[in-house]
């Protein structure tokens, strides 16, 4: 509730700029003014810099459906780093978030990535106490109820795991996440 309309128009830009080059389909959600994709951010982590948004993280507490368990999470999505800034360590500044995490009484952050991601998150992970599965399948519902594609779409990205309030020992077992 805090972002302006351009906060919104810059951000839009941003996001287009870093998910277009992954794919036309990935930049779609960012037409004109729009933000997010799916489901708004609770809160969100913008760097800036003298060239506008620099970086961006947002966050949404949510209960997700790992095996047959609800678990609770702050899930972690729209990351994005400036492609001029690639490769500097940026993406580390997601250790800010850390203390919001712990305030916010989550169990634990969750996210997923392409499978293309995972060299840069293993480097990320070096720093930070983070889990990546790979092998667990994921089911979202579409942003939008079309009536050319099934309601819901099924993944198998990377899933990231980070122990906030409890081990990663904790975290359920199980081979499908539901995101609804």
């Amino acid at each position: 509730s805090e972002l302006e309309l351009a906060e919104h128009v810059e951000l839009a830009e941003f996001f287009r700029k870093t998910y277009g080059p992954t794919g036309a389909f990935n930049a779609k959600p960012f037409e004109g003014s729009q933000s997010w994709a799916g489901a708004r951010p609770e809160l969100r982590a913008i760097t800036y810099d003298a060239h506008g948004v620099a970086a961006h993280m947002g966050l949404l507490r949510r209960f997700i459906k790992v095996g047959t368990t609800d678990q609770l999470v702050a899930e972690l999505g729209l990351y994005g780093v400036r492609p001029d800034l690639e490769g500097l360590g940026i993406g580390h500044s997601i250790q800010a978030m850390l203390p919001v995490l712990r305030e916010l009484a989550v169990p634990f952050a969750f996210g997923t990535v392409r499978p293309a991601l995972q060299k840069h998150i293993e480097r990320f992970g070096r720093n930070c106490p983070v889990t990546v599965v790979s092998e667990i399948r994921v089911r979202s519902t579409l942003p939008h109820a079309r009536t050319d594609l099934p309601p819901t779409r099924v993944e198998d990205p990377l899933v990231i795991i980070l122990p906030v309030g409890r081990p990663i020992s904790d975290w359920p077992a199980g081979t499908t996440i539901d995101r609804n």
